[in-house]
């Protein structure tokens, strides 16, 4: 057994702490789990159970990816769900589609664990890697058992869905069918301004403030021939997703790495590291300049193309005057390309952390497709890039206080400061000064202290605390319509990529 107590009354307390918590009602087959009769089944259902109340109770949880329901050893994300389809063609295909479910739900428990306080670890028989390969060793007790009990591929195929990041009740009270029509006029009006931010930049007009500039480190990059060439002969699961080593994944984030080119006024145009020192939010340390990175995916025309994620943090948007709606502490800027099947990038796109500002930059291999709605935030593109048949470090143009682009072009050269790499996964498990670790996320993905003004003013829209910052996984990026960073359709509703 997990806990010190024992028995019925173990499993009931566990359930009412999940009940308490918010989690869902316990579903079948975890349910039958934990009534069964083969004290194995039944102990790890009970230990799945009572890691996830340490985890409700000491607010830990991630909110993504997304739980599975009766399945506690199943995780899945948007990239993965989209998957569903293919992974029944073929035994094996269900199989490396499942297997892959597991492995985002031992990742998100290692991190749970890891973030767990010494005295809910003390309640367990065991420490935290014991604990981890407990974990290990029930998932895959448990998948065994229910793949054995037909109807269950079926059964995870159907739940294993993530829930949108709208909250139907907000829009339905907030009226949003007839107020959404006065906030697409505001959206489009911040899409001319931006237009002509881009429009004057481009014309000549230097920045406005003393630009620092912020380079990747000096690492070997690939040629478009190589790139090709890493992604023919990868190896590919049965679900068609590339496999990479780490060096060839650390090559890949270099050759398509950033400059960031900020207007810098204060120390809250400076880019850091991110960690906790006691405060509401996380605070980002100025001294050490560095971009968190993320390997992503996504679908076009069955095929899975290989996306390079970059997060840039800020300390904060400095407040403009005392009703400024939009600042507050910690900022940011996420980056990301898209590179084509033949190796060549053909999409960059955008957003703040909160989800705010998504746009979108193609080059003249993509097309835009027209949106089912004219009164919708559909793909907004504030300028095209050059097609470059080679790599070329981009030089991403960024404005003072606000972090709003005002470019992005390729990279003229000069000096700066170079920022070092870190896995986005890091901001999962943050050190603590008194020893112990920290996610930057609260269990429902926002970061915590980052609350904004315009939270009250945009909630009809139904996107929880906007412009508050958040998770990979819970971007909302639409106020008007519905749309998410990590879609996994995004890009193939949005453009049509041409050889």
């Amino acid at each position: 057994m997990s806990l010190k107590p024992h028995g019925f009354a173990r499993t009931l307390l566990a359930l009412l702490v999940l009940a308490v918590s918010g989690c869902a009602t316990v579903q079948s087959p975890q349910r039958q789990h934990l009534g069964s009769d083969d004290a194995a089944l039944r102990s790890c259902a009970e230990f799945f159970h009572d890691l996830d109340a340490a985890v409700a109770r000491n607010r830990v949880r991630e909110a993504s990816p997304a739980r599975v329901a009766g399945f506690a050893y199943l995780r899945v994300d948007r990239f993965s769900a989209s998957l569903s389809e293919r992974a029944q063609m073929t035994d094996a295909a269900f199989d490396a589609w499942v297997l892959r479910l597991a492995e985002l739900d031992r990742d998100a428990r290692s991190i749970e664990i890891g973030n767990l306080p010494e005295p809910a670890i003390a309640a367990f028989e065991g420490d935290r890697r014991q604990l981890i390969r407990r974990a290990e060793t029930c998932r895959a007790r448990l998948l065994s058992a229910d793949l054995a009990v037909p109807g269950t591929r079926e059964l995870v195929v159907e739940r294993a869905r993530v829930p949108d990041e709208y909250r139907g009740w907000q829009r339905a009270v907030g009226l949003y069918p007839l107020l959404r029509l006065p906030f697409y006029s505001g959206v489009a009006r911040w899409q001319r301004e931006t237009k002509e931010t881009f429009r004057r930049a481009r014309d000549g007009e230097p920045p406005a403030h003393p630009v620092v500039r912020y380079l990747p480190p000096p690492r070997p990059a690939y040629t478009t021939a190589e790139i090709a060439d890493l992604l023919a002969r990868a190896v590919r699961d049965p679900l068609g997703i590339p496999q990479f080593d780490a060096a060839e994944r650390e090559r890949l984030f270099a050759t398509f790495a950033p400059v960031f080119e900020v207007e810098t006024t204060g120390g809250y145009d400076r880019i850091g590291r991110l960690h906790w020192e006691g405060g509401a939010a996380p605070s980002v340390d100025i001294a050490e300049p560095v971009v968190y990175r993320h390997l992503a995916h996504a679908r076009y025309r069955e095929q899975t193309l290989v996306q390079l994620v970059y997060l840039a943090w800020f300390p904060e948007r400095p407040k403009d005057h005392a009703f400024d709606l939009l600042g507050g502490p910690l900022d940011g800027l996420m980056w990301r390309v898209t590179l084509a099947p033949d190796g060549e990038t053909v999409l960059y796109d955008s957003i703040h952390p909160c989800g705010c500002f998504h746009m979108f930059f193609p080059t003249p291999r993509v097309e835009g497709l027209p949106a089912p709605s004219s009164l919708i935030e559909w793909a907004f593109v504030p300028a095209g890039l050059p097609r470059m048949h080679e790599p070329r470090r981009l030089a991403v143009s960024v404005q003072t206080g606000t972090h709003y682009l005002r470019d992005v072009a390729p990279d003229a050269g000069g000096e700066g400061q170079t920022y070092a790499f870190e896995d986005y996964d890091r901001l999962h498990s943050l050190p603590l000064r008194n020893g112990g670790t920290r996610s930057a996320f609260r269990p429902d993905g926002l970061v915590p202290g980052t609350w904004r003004g315009e939270r009250f003013f945009f909630w009809p829209m139904g996107v929880p605390s906007a412009g508050a910052m958040r998770q990979w996984g819970t971007h909302a990026t639409a106020f008007v319509g519905r749309r998410h960073f990590d879609d996994a359709d995004l890009i193939e509703k949005r453009f049509l990529i041409r050889n």
